[in-house]
């Protein structure tokens, strides 16, 4: 692999390139200006929300659509054209429910559906308000989650500060669900994420090289720090996981760089592109 080949890096946002500040730090925002200017496209991929995205792509000056929601949500933010919108099945999102809502778990979680790119919630319970402050978005609470689903959500959450039991409520529902019916995955140790089949990263990056820039794998470089980044590492020329990734994932990729805290992606981008 020629580093010259990449014509197109992708970024997660946090853990990748946004760490406890919640911003993009300096070194990292500079050398992704740097790159660019030699002529290599930059994209965002996240399981944020599209509006809590945009922050991060405009600081990094995308001419990109922005990959959203783990893929599930591919916008362009200059022209507005929606390139993709994949909802969770309304059967599905149900019977999660359904799940979330049994005894032993209903208190332990807060269930999060997003619809519209708002967000709904049964109710604000702390782990929501640390969620809606991280991401600068007004949690909208509407008791029993069930009345929003005149539209189905674009992706459905839980999140618990017990990180075990996230764990083994993802093990349990691989088993329930197979992947061409949910996309299961975890962005973070405390969250639980379920989009449409057909919603990943690697799918969404895929699109974003091929469809739209007419480009190949080996010219693209992914850089991710989590279990919903794994398609995407697999899928690029370069695939770079976080210091801060779990083992698992950097098992997967080509390069770990050092950890968000210590600028890793600048060190990747020193690596592989400068």
């Amino acid at each position: 692999m020629h580093q010259s080949d990449i014509q197109l890096l992708v970024l997660d946002i946090d853990g990748t390139i946004a760490g406890k500040s919640n911003d993009i730090r300096e070194p990292v925002l500079r050398l992704i200006h740097k790159v660019q200017k030699n002529g290599i496209q930059v994209a965002i991929a996240t399981g944020r929300m599209y509006q809590s995205a945009l922050r991060f792509h405009h600081m990094v000056e995308s001419s990109l659509p922005l990959i959203a929601y783990q893929g599930a949500w591919i916008q362009d933010p200059k022209t507005q054209t929606l390139h993709q919108h994949l909802a969770v099945p309304k059967a599905m999102v149900l019977s999660l429910l359904d799940y979330f809502e049994t005894p032993d778990l209903r208190s332990l979680l807060s269930v999060h559906f997003y619809i519209n790119d708002q967000l709904y919630v049964r109710e604000i319970t702390p782990e929501t308000k640390a969620y809606s402050e991280r991401s600068g978005i007004e949690a909208i609470a509407v008791g029993d989650l069930r009345s929003t689903l005149t539209t189905e959500p674009t992706k459905v959450l839980a999140l618990s500060d017990d990180t075990e039991l996230i764990g083994s409520m993802l093990g349990s529902l691989q088993e329930q669900y197979t992947p061409a019916e949910l996309y299961l995955t975890k962005s973070v140790a405390t969250f639980f994420e379920a989009t449409h089949p057909a919603a990943n990263k690697g799918l969404a990056v895929k699109y974003l090289a091929e469809e739209l820039l007419g480009l190949q794998p080996e010219n693209v470089m992914a850089m991710g720090d989590n279990f919903n980044d794994l398609e995407m590492i697999q899928y690029a020329g370069i695939g770079v996981a976080m210091g801060n990734a779990p083992e698992e994932v950097q098992q997967q990729a080509q390069w770990v760089a050092p950890t968000v805290e210590l600028d890793g992606a600048a060190a990747a981008i020193e690596e592989f592109l400068l």
